[in-house]
């Protein structure tokens, strides 16, 4: 693996770009009683050591019609067998934006850094100590802001040590020094069409994150898909506006392998995603107008990501081969 990108100019300083007018308050709750809207958050674990992994993800949703509620989704992935899945939920919501920690269902506490909770089998009580980066923006600083997108997505807490327990029926899953999670936030109208969506570690800090979707509306469903990319390397994020360089970038997406590829300037980005079936779960989702989705889920999937700069020739600036150690899923209606 190799690191001598960091010290290039592929991307602008995190820290600077977080000063730039995005806001320092990116968990908290983004609804504010409109019907038709899912704010989504979710916790993703792995340990590339002993391969146990976990994956939380929690719904407020406020349908077109009828009242707001807030459910979620508990999975433990043990390394030597299947994915145990788990929900918790639905409560109700009163009829106002949410105030002080996240909104949660079934005593399950989600308020970083504490992670507690427990749904059927599934057990957790983590801690996610966030080592003060700024939040890495998937979408641009300015969508997530305004809300002008249909969705967008952020991650406010990137990459930070994981620690505490998790079990299935009383029986732990180890988790050693080195297991990482992360923390995302969605919130927007609904589901996409058809997405998929990585986030890897790639050690030192260092995170690549991938959204791309095909959109809903009539259409946008036609086009290709969408890809917003962020790779974080020494600090500093690249490209520097993801909408804009989404134009430049390709995807094929599907299972068990998708796809995304890309050249802006001299920088070259090539990443292929395997989520293995015996690693995966298939989770239906509901959007407000009540319409579902699938989404298949992994933290225990493969990347190569191959990342090379032109010099005259194009040159490896970076290359990881991640096993059994990745979060990544694909989406779709079914």
């Amino acid at each position: 693996m190799s690191h001598s990108a960091r010290s290039q100019d592929a991307g602008t300083d995190a820290a600077s770009r977080s000063r730039s007018g995005a806001s320092t308050d990116t968990i908290s709750p983004r609804w504010r009683g409109q019907p038709g809207r899912l704010e989504v958050w979710y916790v993703t674990a792995s340990d590339p050591v002993t391969h146990n992994g976990f994956w939380l993800h929690q719904e407020l949703v406020s349908p077109l019609s009828g009242g707001a509620f807030v459910h979620g989704i508990a999975t433990a992935f043990p390394a030597d067998g299947a994915p145990v899945v788990a929900r918790y939920g639905p409560d109700p919501l009163p009829p106002a934006r949410p105030v002080g920690p996240l909104p949660a269902a079934g005593g399950v506490v989600l308020d970083p850094p504490a992670l507690r909770g427990r749904a059927g089998p599934v057990e957790w009580d983590l801690r996610l100590d966030d080592p003060g980066m700024p939040a890495l923006f998937t979408f641009p600083a300015w969508a997530w802001e305004r809300e002008v997108l249909p969705a967008a997505q952020i991650v406010p807490i990137a990459n930070a040590p994981c620690t505490g327990s998790i079990a299935v029926d009383g029986e732990p899953l180890e988790l050693t020094g080195e297991a990482r999670g992360n923390l995302a936030h969605i919130y927007g109208h609904g589901n996409a069409q058809r997405w998929v969506w990585l986030h890897a570690d790639l050690g030192g800090g260092d995170v690549l994150e991938i959204v791309s979707a095909v959109g809903r509306s009539p259409g946008f469903n036609r086009l290709p898909p969408l890809s917003m990319v962020q790779l974080r390397l020494g600090g500093r994020d690249w490209p520097r506006d993801p909408l804009l360089a989404s134009a430049l970038f390709r995807a094929e997406l599907g299972l068990p392998t998708w796809t995304v590829r890309g050249t802006i300037g001299h920088w070259r980005l090539r990443v292929e995603v395997t989520i293995p079936a015996a690693h995966a779960v298939a989770v239906q989702y509901g959007d407000p107008d009540t319409e579902t989705v699938t989404c298949t889920n992994s933290v225990l999937a493969d990347a190569d990501i191959l990342l090379e700069r032109r010099r005259g020739r194009w040159e490896t600036a970076g290359h990881w081969r991640l096993r059994r150690c990745v979060h990544a899923e694909y989406g779709a209606r079914p």
